[in-house]
C-alpha cells in the first residue's frame, strides 16, 4: 500500500497540564480515503483534525501530513512547513467564516492573489468554476449575510477548494444549519467525495456516513476506540461505549 496521506503516530496533546484531550493517537489514513469522525462531545473530534493543518499543536508523537512533518510545541513551529500544509489542506468549519463586508466572489479569490500569487482575473476565474461546483454561482456578487446558512457553507467549501487542496477537513459543516439546508450541503461533500477527494469529516450525521465513508472513526475521552467499515461499525460495533453511542444518536 501506498505510503498514507496522513499519520498519526502515538500523537499526544494536553490543554494545560491536567486535560489529557488527545492520547496516543494511531491513524493513517490513504489518499482518496473518506473518514468520518464521530463520538460524544469533548472526545477530542475537533481536536483532532485541527491538529493536521496546524490549527492546534500537540505535545508527543509524530504528525506527517503529505510528506511534511508537524514538529511538537516543545520543538517550536516551523513556519515553512505550516505554510506547506496550509495550502494543501482545505478547511470547512461550524461556523461559516466569510468576510461580511466583502462579495461572495471576494472572498474566494482573496486567498488565491494573496496567499497563492493568482492574478485577479485568473483568480476569478478559478472562483466562478468553484462556486458553479457547489451550484451557487448566481450568488457570486451577493454578500454573505444576504444568503442563506447552507448557501453560506456552500461558499465556505468553495472558497476552500479555490486553493486546490489535497485534502479537505470538515469541522461539523451542518451543525449550524437549520434542518432543510442540511442536505444541500451534504449533497455537494457527496460530489466531492464522488471525485476522490481525501476527506476527513467530524459530524453527528450518521446517514453521511453510512454513504460516504470508507472508514469511521469512534473517539470517547480523547481515544480512538474502534475504526472500521460503515457497515462494520453500524451494525457490529465493537466496545460498549460504540454501541451505547449509537444507541442514542440513531434514535433521533
Amino acid at each position: 500500500m501506498n505510503e498514507p496521506i496522513i499519520k498519526f503516530e502515538r500523537l499526544n496533546k494536553w490543554f494545560g497540564q491536567h486535560l489529557h484531550v488527545l492520547r496516543d493517537i494511531e491513524l493513517a489514513v490513504q489518499k482518496g480515503e473518506r473518514i468520518v469522525v464521530c463520538g460524544p462531545s469533548g472526545s477530542g473530534k475537533s481536536t483532532l483534525i485541527r491538529c493536521i493543518n496546524a490549527l492546534e499543536g500537540f505535545q508527543s508523537g509524530r504528525l506527517v501530513v503529505d510528506g511534511d512533518e508537524l514538529r511538537t510545541d516543545a520543538a517550536g513551529p516551523d513556519l515553512k512547513v505550516i505554510d506547506q500544509i496550509r495550502q494543501k489542506v482545505g478547511m470547512v468549519f461550524q461556523q461559516f467564516n466569510l468576510f461580511p463586508h466583502l462579495s461572495v466572489l471576494d472572498n474566494l479569490t482573496l486567498a488565491p492573489v494573496k496567499v497563492a500569487g493568482m492574478t485577479p482575473h485568473a483568480a476569478q476565474e478559478l472562483a466562478m468554476a468553484q462556486l458553479e461546483r457547489v451550484r451557487i454561482s448566481e450568488q457570486a456578487h451577493k454578500f454573505p449575510l444576504q444568503l442563506s446558512g447552507g448557501q453560506q457553507q456552500r461558499v465556505a467549501i468553495a472558497r476552500a477548494l479555490c486553493l486546490k487542496p489535497k485534502i479537505m477537513l470538515f469541522d461539523e459543516p451542518t451543525s449550524a444549519l437549520d434542518p432543510e439546508m442540511i442536505t444541500e450541503v451534504l449533497d455537494v461533500m457527496i460530489e466531492l467525495a464522488s471525485a476522490g477527494m481525501t476527506m476527513l469529516c467530524v459530524t453527528h450525521e450518521m446517514g453521511f456516513a453510512k454513504t460516504v465513508a470508507d472508514r469511521v472513526v469512534f473517539m470517547d475521552q480523547g481515544q480512538i476506540i474502534e475504526h472500521n467499515t460503515p457497515h462494520e461499525f453500524f451494525e457490529h460495533p465493537q466496545t460498549e461505549r460504540s454501541r451505547d453511542f449509537l444507541s442514542k444518536i440513531l434514535r433521533h
